[in-house]
C-alpha cells in the first residue's frame, strides 16, 4: 500500500465517521450543559443570569430555564438527520445570546483592559463556541439535498 492509498483511505475514514462524531459531540455538549441549567448545577448559570435579568415576559430564572431545556432540544435534534435542520436552526438562535456577554459584560468577560485579546475563562467559555457553529456548517453542509419529483 502506498502513502497516497493509505492518505485516500484514512480521508474516506474520517469522511464517513466525522458527521456522526460531530453529531453526537453536539449533542452531548448541549443535552449536558442544557439539562445542568434547570436542575441548578450549571456553572454558568451567574452569568447566564446577569446576561437575562433584563429581558422581559420571565423571570432571570425562568429564562435559565428555558434556556437550558433548548439547549436539550437542541442536542437530541442534531442526534437525527430529519431533525438536523431544526437544530441548527435553534442553535442559530441560540448563538446570538451566548456571545452577547461579551458585548454587555466585557467586565465579566475580558480581563481588565483586555478587551477583546485577554478573555476571561467566562470569555473564553463563549468564543470557543466558534467551533460549534463550524461544525453545525459543516454538518448542515454535509445534508442530502431532497430529492424532488424531477430527479
Amino acid at each position: 500500500m502506498t502513502l497516497k492509498t493509505l492518505d485516500r483511505e484514512i480521508q474516506v475514514r474520517m469522511k464517513y465517521l466525522g458527521d456522526p462524531a460531530a453529531r453526537i459531540s453536539l449533542f452531548i455538549i448541549f443535552f449536558w450543559f442544557g439539562i445542568l441549567k434547570p436542575l441548578g448545577f450549571s456553572s454558568a448559570e451567574p452569568l447566564v443570569l446577569k446576561t437575562v435579568d433584563w429581558m422581559p415576559i420571565l423571570t432571570a430564572s425562568q429564562w435559565l430555564n428555558v434556556i437550558g431545556w433548548w439547549e436539550v432540544l437542541i442536542g437530541i435534534f442534531f442526534l437525527f438527520k430529519k431533525t438536523t435542520r431544526i437544530a441548527i436552526a435553534l442553535l442559530f438562535l441560540q448563538m446570538g445570546g451566548t456571545f452577547m456577554p461579551l458585548f454587555i459584560l466585557p467586565e465579566i468577560t475580558f480581563q481588565p483592559g483586555g478587551v477583546p485579546f485577554f478573555p476571561t475563562l467566562e470569555g473564553q467559555y463563549i468564543i470557543k463556541n466558534i467551533i460549534i457553529i463550524s461544525a453545525a456548517l459543516v454538518i448542515g453542509g454535509n445534508l442530502s439535498m431532497l430529492k424532488t419529483k424531477d430527479d
